[in-house]
C-alpha cells in the first residue's frame, strides 16, 4: 500500500484552488455573521457563551475518539480556566486536561506554532493517562504507527503513519509550513484550503502516541482564527462528530493520495456547516438568557429542573418533544403533578404543547433572536 508519505512528491499536497474559492468567499461571510452575533451578547453573557461552546466542543472532539466525558465537569473547569465562578462539582484528570488544552487554544490562536505549543497541549490532552509511554513528547517507539479496526486476529489497516524516527524532520516541516502559510506568512493561503491542508497533513504524520484526532482538530481552530483574526468559536469537532464515518472515510481516502481537492472541498463543506450550526447555537443562548429573564422566579423546584434539562438538550432538544413520561423520569414525581406542572408552565407561556393524549410533547417557547 502506498500511503501519501511514501509518494514522491511528499508533503507537496495538489489541489484545485478554482473549485475552493465559492466557498473560501462563504466562509469569510459566515464569519462576519458569527462575529456580528456574538457581540449581540453582553459581556458578562459572552463568558458564559463561550464557556457553552468551548465545553461543546471539548466533548465532541473526544467522542469523535469514542472517549465520553462529563459536559458539566468540562464546564465547571472551563469556568475555572476563565476565572469565573464555579461549582464544586468533581473533574476527573481529563475532563479538567481538555478544558486546560480548549482555553490554551483560545487564548495562544495568534502565535506561531511550534513543537513546544503542541508538546503542551498532549500533556494536558493526556492528564491522567497511564497507558502511553510519551506524554508531552513525539512518540518513539519502533512499532508501527498504525490506524486499525476489527478482530486482533486479523485487523483491518486503514492507515500506516511515517515511522517514529521520521517524525521529528516531518514536524519540523510541518511547522514551518504552518507558520509560512498564515496570512502574513510567505505562502499565504486561503482560510479553509490552509485549515483542511493542515489538519490532513498533521493526521498523515501522526506524530504523537495517541490524541492525534484531538490535537489535529484543535490545529484547524487555530488555524482558522489566524485567517479571521480572531477565536473562531465555530462547532468544527460537534458537526464532525455528527458525520463521524463521512470524517474517517475521507481521511482514509486521501491519506493515500497526494490529490486532495475532494478532501478539501468536504472540509470546506464541513466548516461551513460549523458556522451555521455556531450561529444556531448562539442565537438558541440569547434566547436562553431572554428565556429566564422573563420566568425568574416563576418555576417550582421541579419545574425548574425539567426546564433545565431541556436547555441541556441544546437546540434540538429533546428527540420528538418532551412528554409527560419524560418530565416524570427527570422530576421523580407523580403522574397527577407532572400533569398540574405542565400544564401551569404550557399558561405562563414557558412551554408550548402540540398534539393530543398520549402523543402530547412539550417544546421550549424561545423568543426569536
Amino acid at each position: 500500500m502506498r500511503w501519501n508519505w511514501t509518494q514522491e512528491g511528499w508533503p507537496n499536497f495538489v489541489y484545485d484552488a478554482a473549485v475552493l474559492e465559492p466557498l473560501e468567499r462563504q466562509f469569510l461571510l459566515s464569519s462576519g455573521e458569527v462575529i456580528g452575533a456574538v457581540r449581540h451578547v453582553g459581556d458578562e453573557e459572552r463568558d458564559l457563551l463561550r464557556v457553552e461552546l468551548l465545553s461543546d466542543e471539548a466533548v465532541k472532539t473526544s467522542e469523535i475518539e469514542g472517549e465520553m466525558l462529563d459536559r458539566l465537569s468540562v464546564q465547571s473547569s472551563l469556568r475555572r480556566q476563565f476565572g469565573l465562578d464555579a461549582d464544586n462539582r468533581p473533574v476527573k484528570p481529563q475532563e479538567r486536561g481538555i478544558a486546560e488544552m480548549m482555553v490554551d487554544v483560545y487564548e495562544s490562536w495568534s502565535a506561531p506554532l511550534n513543537h513546544e505549543t503542541l508538546f503542551r497541549w498532549h500533556a494536558m490532552l493526556m492528564t491522567g493517562n497511564r497507558h502511553i509511554g510519551m506524554i508531552g513528547g513525539y512518540r518513539v517507539h519502533d512499532d508501527a504507527m498504525q490506524i486499525v479496526s476489527g478482530r486482533l486476529d486479523n485487523p483491518t489497516v486503514h492507515y500506516e503513519a511515517p515511522p517514529s524516527r521520521r517524525v521529528p524532520a516531518e514536524m519540523a516541516a510541518y511547522m514551518g509550513w504552518f507558520n509560512r502559510s498564515a496570512p502574513k506568512g510567505e505562502i499565504s493561503l486561503p482560510a479553509l484550503t490552509r485549515a483542511g491542508i493542515g489538519h490532513l497533513y498533521f493526521e498523515s504524520i501522526h506524530p504523537f502516541e495517541d490524541g492525534n484526532g484531538r490535537l489535529g482538530r484543535a490545529l484547524a481552530e487555530k488555524s482558522l482564527a489566524q485567517n479571521i483574526g480572531q477565536p473562531s468559536l465555530i462547532a468544527l469537532a460537534y458537526t464532525i462528530e455528527h458525520g463521524r464515518k463521512t470524517y474517517y472515510h475521507q481521511l482514509e481516502q486521501h491519506q493515500r493520495t497526494l490529490d486532495i481537492t475532494d478532501w478539501l472541498i468536504y472540509f470546506a463543506e464541513t466548516v461551513l456547516e460549523a458556522q451555521q450550526t455556531t450561529l444556531k447555537r448562539v442565537a438558541f443562548y440569547i434566547g436562553k438568557a431572554r428565556f429566564y429573564d422573563r420566568f425568574r422566579g416563576q418555576f417550582n423546584e421541579r419545574q425548574e429542573k425539567a426546564i433545565a434539562r431541556m436547555f441541556r438538550e441544546g437546540p434540538v432538544g429533546f428527540k420528538g418533544g418532551l412528554s409527560a413520561e419524560n418530565y416524570i423520569s427527570v422530576t421523580q414525581t407523580s403522574r397527577a403533578t407532572a400533569t398540574r406542572d405542565l400544564h401551569d408552565l404550557v399558561e405562563k407561556g414557558a412551554l408550548v404543547r402540540t398534539g393530543e393524549r398520549r402523543h402530547t410533547r412539550y417544546a421550549l417557547s424561545l423568543p426569536l433572536v
